[in-house]
């Protein structure tokens, strides 16, 4: 069964429809979902889904374009979600250099805040890190974060870089950019990386795969994610399914 390792299906983008698409995706082959969270908000939306829905689970934290509000008291609300069961993993949190008016020191603080946060509740992170490359990985390693593991999502940098946090025990989030003519560094890494150490994610409803490029994604097409890996890998879908699945259990510490 398809496990989607990042979704954020707590967005407005799926107010209208949310559980018909739930039951459309569940015939479709998708057996696992973990809505991450963006801010404190979010994050409450996620623990929500994940008790309402049994496949589902959920991260907490607060993403580095939403940090400039944070205040300490908001790393007790998420150490609260933390005890839910469901609560898998500590995130999405990281670095992002994208925009002009990144306030770098901020997100740095929070960054290192919240891998504290997963150090001390031992939960895995998942990490954002968008044109951050350098600080990113100064942060992991002077805070020792193979202690803590987890994922880099949506990875987007070279194989000289997957290959750093392969080395200290990370998985790489694979999603729809995979698919993209224009990623060869990508495509790269994906074919270079150790099989078992790849998992499956949409960053639903953002960058949905070819052929549904610029649309609203969904766990489904993760089918066209795993038809790409499986190309790149001489591997079927079905392997890259299996396997990804798997990971994605083990990376999350489910069942």
């Amino acid at each position: 069964m398809i496990f989607d390792t990042h979704a954020h299906y707590d967005d407005p983008a799926y107010e209208k429809d949310r559980k018909e698409l739930f039951q459309l995706m569940r015939s479709e082959g998708v057996g696992l979902i973990t809505d991450i969270g963006a801010d404190i908000e979010s994050s409450r939306k996620a623990a929500e889904l994940s008790n309402t829905y049994d496949f589902f689970y959920a991260a907490a934290g607060v993403h580095p374009s939403e940090v400039y509000s944070l205040e300490e008291a908001d790393m007790d609300i998420l150490r609260e979600l933390a005890k839910n069961p469901k609560v898998a993993a500590i995130g999405e949190i990281g670095l992002d250099y994208h925009y002009e008016d990144t306030v770098r020191d901020v997100q740095k603080k929070w960054f290192i805040r919240q891998l504290a946060l997963a150090k001390e509740v031992k939960l895995p992170v998942v990490i954002h890190s968008r044109d951050a490359a350098q600080d990113t990985l100064e942060i992991m390693k002077d805070v020792h974060a193979e202690d803590i593991g987890g994922v880099i999502h949506c990875f987007s940098y070279g194989w000289e870089m997957a290959k750093i946090y392969l080395d200290m025990g990370f998985y790489l989030g694979i999603g729809g950019v995979v698919t993209f003519k224009n990623a060869k560094k990508l495509k790269e890494v994906v074919q270079k990386a150790p099989m078992e150490r790849l998992v499956l994610e949409t960053d639903a409803p953002y960058l949905a795969p070819e052929p549904y490029r610029g649309k609203r994604n969904a766990s489904h097409y993760l089918k066209y994610v795993a038809e790409e890996i499986a190309s790149l890998r001489s591997m079927t879908p079905d392997e890259v399914i299996r396997i990804t699945e798997e990971n994605g259990k083990q990376m999350y510490r489910i069942g």
